[in-house]
């Protein structure tokens, strides 16, 4: 049996769509502010697309500025070191953030493991060679 690429409702294909674009927004706010990061949302926002809309997945592949850090990323995986450091750091500086707030012991592992994970993936990619 083969997964069909696209959902099939109609409000699944919306609720795509929506976070296609909520994605694009973070990922162009991402681009322009330092401490976060941008590629990982137009990533995001490039899956989604694909699953609800083809007209917008080609423009943001497409696009100048936002296209190549998705088109990089799906022809390598790589992420710039700069890119790590600044993932790594702002999911520390999350986790601070959540120690300090009175969070129950539990909030505090869930988000722990968490973030280990997602920081330890972001460092074990590889970094684009110099000519990309």
């Amino acid at each position: 049996m083969t997964e069909s690429p696209r959902p099939t409702g109609r409000w699944h294909r919306s609720l795509m769509l929506a976070a296609g674009w909520v994605f694009t927004g973070l990922g162009i706010v991402g681009l322009v502010l330092p401490l976060m990061p941008g590629t990982v949302f137009l990533i995001l926002a490039a899956w989604c697309f694909s699953r609800s809309s083809p007209r917008f997945e080609a423009w943001l592949l497409g696009h100048p500025r936002l296209g190549p850090h998705v088109l990089r990323w799906r022809a390598t995986g790589a992420i710039d070191r700069r890119a790590k450091w600044i993932a790594c750091g702002s999911m520390l500086l999350s986790f601070g953030l959540v120690s300090l707030s009175g969070a129950p012991p539990i909030a505090l592992w869930a988000s722990g493991v968490s973030l280990l994970a997602a920081g330890s993936y972001v460092a074990s990619r590889p970094e684009p060679s110099r000519g990309e």
